[in-house]
């Protein structure tokens, strides 16, 4: 979440008549992410996030809400959309689609406990189920096409040594046969800064602005890439455990899932090295942004190349 499109007060609060959330008291800029613009919204009657988006058509947008709703509906710990008073939760202002949502308490943890990484497992699952009851569909943005359209735009910045592995990546990921895997809605971006505690309880579930219909396994993947490995990118055994295990519990896996995991780990780590890599050298004008570290799922990428038997003894017997 970024600030790219600023908005006033006086604007912010014409756009909030269309709510029943009383007076505008306090509005602030969000600095965290990297996608769309968002604000910290206060009024009389509570407080939300303001999300202005900078590149998603209208029909998307009704995807992720949905889908929220679904998730709320159905009692997972998630932002739930504010309906504005025409029944509608997708708005527009600054010439921009725009949704307030509900702000939740609680604050994203930099060093998961295994309780904490246990709870995200256990939320990822729930998300699987739920998806089911959400009948739109989105393609994933940044599956295999995007990686080679990303790939040739990054092919006159980086070094030879560095394109040669992304563009070996990409082939390897191209011959792995992933039909037999179950597919359905996926988070797609559930990373430490997009999951709130309070303590060890999980209170909350964000950013769904990724959110599409691909490999449940895929999903899986970045979340373990992210969640459960220590600063050079290999896994905290204790974590992951903790982390399968929860998840396992309530989404069950089918033949052949753990023997795909290492290739899903590899293509999780391949999609946001990319991401990175694309932000870093053609970045967005904002007026609060940030963009992190490519070089941290290069690490994560050829360690997962070099040992792909590392998650044999973490899936669950």
């Amino acid at each position: 979440m970024s600030v790219y499109t600023r908005v006033e007060a006086a604007e912010v609060t014409a756009f909030l008549r269309d709510y029943a959330v009383g007076e505008l008291l306090d509005l602030q800029g969000i600095a965290d992410g990297i996608e769309n613009t968002n604000y910290f919204v206060t009024t009389r009657g509570g407080a939300f996030v303001l999300t202005l988006f900078e590149r998603h058509a209208e029909v998307e947008l009704e995807y992720f809400l949905e889908l929220m709703v679904a998730l709320a509906d159905h009692g997972l710990a998630c932002p739930r959309p504010i309906m504005a008073d025409d029944g509608s939760y997708l708005r527009r202002l600054a010439q921009r689609p725009a949704a307030l949502v509900e702000r939740l308490a609680g604050k994203a943890v930099t060093e998961p406990s295994v309780a904490q990484c246990a709870a995200v497992g256990e939320a990822l699952g729930r998300i699987h189920r739920i998806g089911r009851h959400v009948h739109r569909r989105r393609s994933n943005e940044r599956g295999p096409a995007w990686w080679r359209v990303t790939a040739d735009a990054l092919r006159g910045v980086l070094q030879a040594d560095t394109m040669a592995l992304i563009d070996a990546e990409i082939a390897f990921q191209a011959a792995f046969d992933t039909q037999h895997l179950p597919r359905g809605v996926i988070h797609a971006d559930l990373f430490r800064d997009n999951v709130l505690f309070e303590g060890e309880r999980l209170s909350g579930v964000i950013d769904f602005y990724a959110a599409c219909n691909d490999i449940l396994l895929y999903d899986l993947a970045i979340c373990l890439n992210d969640w459960c490995v220590v600063p050079d990118g290999d896994f905290d055994d204790a974590r992951a455990r903790a982390f399968l295990a929860a998840y396992v519990s309530g989404r069950p896996p089918v033949a052949g899932e753990a023997a795909a995991l290492p290739a899903m780990l590899r293509a999780a780590a391949l999609r946001f090295w990319l991401s990175r890599l694309y932000d870093l050298h053609f970045p967005r004008a904002g007026e609060i942004t940030h963009v992190k570290d490519p070089g941290h799922f290069e690490r994560i990428l050829r360690l997962r190349i070099a040992q792909p038997q590392r998650t044999a003894a973490l899936w669950p017997a």
